[in-house]
């Protein structure tokens, strides 16, 4: 996906169908705002690949049905992580960004990215939301 400023709703545009596709049981709406959100902090906060880019995998486990949804940049580094993804899920004031993934009973996580040769190119920011 090309990073720009309208990449998050592109995303949550991208997700549903394949979403509906795959016959997830989860709560498509829900997953498609995850995405959105995703891409939008990878934009504003990472950084693109070489090419102009940013990559989103949506990815079901067989066996729990959970979804990761999962969004790489360049950025070698996720500042402020421990703060993010220790959020609770209740609403105080107006809602920003990855509050959604507690909110929606989430679980965030990132890690950096190695090409085949082990080179770090980036990192990979992941949600995995339950069925239910």
């Amino acid at each position: 996906m090309v990073a720009s400023r309208a990449s998050g709703l592109l995303a949550r545009q991208q997700v549903r169908p394949a979403l509906t596709m795959a016959c997830w049981e989860g709560n498509v709406d829900i997953a498609a705002r995850i995405a959105d959100k995703l891409v939008d902090n990878a934009i504003v906060h990472g950084e693109p690949f070489g090419d102009g880019t940013i990559t989103l995998r949506l990815i079901i486990d067989a066996k729990t049905r959970e979804l990761l949804i999962e969004v790489g940049d360049a950025l070698l580094s996720f500042q402020g992580f421990a703060e993010v993804a220790n959020q609770s899920g209740d609403v105080r004031g107006t809602p920003h960004g990855l509050w959604w993934v507690a909110h929606y009973k989430g679980h965030l996580s990132w890690d950096v990215m190695k090409d085949e040769h082990g080179q770090t190119t980036g990192k990979t920011v992941q949600a995995i939301l339950p069925v239910s």
